[in-house]
């Protein structure tokens, strides 16, 4: 027992001292008279084998904090890895915000209480073309507070080929049953035709419902009802139309690289009544569920009291507003970070693949297979350019990526580990490349 070292001499150690900055020092202590404990009982008190138990002990309360990450998958949105990266101006919004006090539901001009929403949606109104909107936390929070405010104890139709499940186990009919609605299926899992819903109507029928296919798609002998005819057969029979479209693209991604993917706008001029979809996918912006449609529609959803329990704070609204303003004023390539993956070049990939090749011996440039992700563009692949690093073990290759500071995530295929330099910032190159030599020596 006499071999075991104090407290304090532990505790003043550099290797452990340089975590007291990030974890605290209570924590770092805590951790101490865990691995001392350990020590005393097993009788291994030597100094530096505590100290190197204790650093790794420290080093993985650091790494189970919520930290930058480097996304070298391919996957543009990628969900495990928080989807979107902010733009600069979305960062300095939050940032500037944040500092101090705010207006964010304070009327400036006539010095009262104002609404938290009223900023944000101008915008969104002017970009989308929508009469109203409204913001809350997520996309499924978005679809829960329609299906409450219009569609509790009543009947709501929907094809059986878009009663999809996405990550998170989110389910269409759990979301329609936790909601106190009563899902009514019409068609075959690959051919629903408009007269399946018409069929479908009765007194009870309090919305017609449409959701975007997400990471799936139908191929082959298929039929849909389109969403224009969707759109009249509830105008006729006094339904309001509902669409889930998901991903959010305000703009066409054709002129990007990218294939054509549903807009917001163009579902609204489909007619449809209310069109949810979430803030931080293809909109490039914070995680956020936004509704976007008729006024009418949308004053219902504001009088709800359930808005309360899912409404957004000031730095969702700070990262959201700054982000849309970047759609009045364009430049999206230039000035949000998944635009600019996805209309970033092979040639302009490949060049920065050299400067991997001049740093990391034995590396060779690859092709590859890009993905937007997100519940976007379901399956569809884009050119892309990636680095194959040279490993034997490839797996424990990947495994010390992610242990570096900052992680990096990469792929692994074909026995190779590949960085896709698509979803790689250029601004990150030079750390990926010293933590590849790092882990290759």
């Amino acid at each position: 027992m006499k071999t075991i070292p104090a407290m304090h001499k532990v505790l003043a150690d550099e290797r452990v001292t340089a975590y007291e900055a990030r974890l605290g020092r209570d924590v770092v202590k805590r951790a101490a008279d865990e691995v001392l404990g350990r020590a005393r009982a097993s009788g291994n008190g030597a100094y530096e084998a505590i100290v190197a138990a204790l650093a790794a002990r420290l080093e993985s309360l650091r790494r189970d904090m919520l930290q930058r990450v480097v996304n070298a998958t391919g996957i543009i949105i990628h969900t495990n890895l928080g989807r979107a990266p902010l733009a600069d101006e979305a960062l300095a919004a939050v940032a500037e915000l944040s500092r101090g006090y705010s207006n964010l539901e304070y009327d400036l001009e006539g010095g009262e209480r104002g609404s938290r929403y009223e900023r944000v949606t101008a915008i969104l109104n002017d970009v989308t073309g929508a009469e109203h909107s409204l913001v809350v936390n997520n996309c499924a929070a978005a679809v829960l507070l329609v299906l409450d405010s219009f569609a509790k104890g009543r009947e709501v139709v929907v094809a059986r080929s878009q009663l999809v499940e996405i990550g998170g186990g989110f389910r269409i009919p759990e979301v329609l049953e936790r909601s106190g609605a009563t899902l009514v299926e019409v068609g075959t899992t690959n051919r629903v035709y408009l007269e399946d819903f018409e069929r479908a109507l009765s007194p009870r029928t309090a919305l017609l419902l449409t959701t975007h296919p997400s990471n799936y798609r139908i191929d082959g002998f298929t039929h849909n009802a389109s969403a224009r005819d969707l759109a009249e057969l509830g105008a006729r029979a006094g339904v309001p139309v509902v669409e889930d479209l998901g991903s959010g693209a305000l703009v066409d991604l054709a002129p990007y690289g990218a294939p054509h993917e549903r807009t917001v706008q163009e579902a609204l001029s489909d007619g449809i009544g209310l069109v949810t979809f979430s803030g931080d996918k293809l909109l490039g912006g914070p995680q956020a569920g936004i509704v976007v449609g008729r006024s009418q529609l949308v004053a219902r959803l504001r009088n709800n009291p359930l808005l309360r329990a899912l409404r957004v704070d000031k730095m969702t609204l700070a990262a959201l507003g700054a982000t849309l303003q970047i759609y009045r004023s364009g430049a999206l390539a230039e000035r949000l970070p998944i635009f600019r993956m996805i209309a970033a070049t092979l040639d302009e990939l490949r060049a920065r693949a050299q400067e991997y090749l001049g740093a990391i011996a034995d590396a060779k440039i690859v092709e590859s297979d890009a993905y937007v992700g997100g519940g976007a563009l379901a399956q569809e692949r884009s050119a892309s350019v990636a680095v194959a690093l040279p490993a034997r073990d490839s797996r424990s290759v990947a495994a010390r990526l992610r242990a570096n500071a900052p992680p990096i995530v990469a792929r692994i295929a074909e026995g190779h580990v590949l960085l896709d330099l698509r979803t790689v910032a250029p601004e990150e190159d030079a750390v990926v490349i010293d933590a590849c030599r790092n882990c290759l020596t």
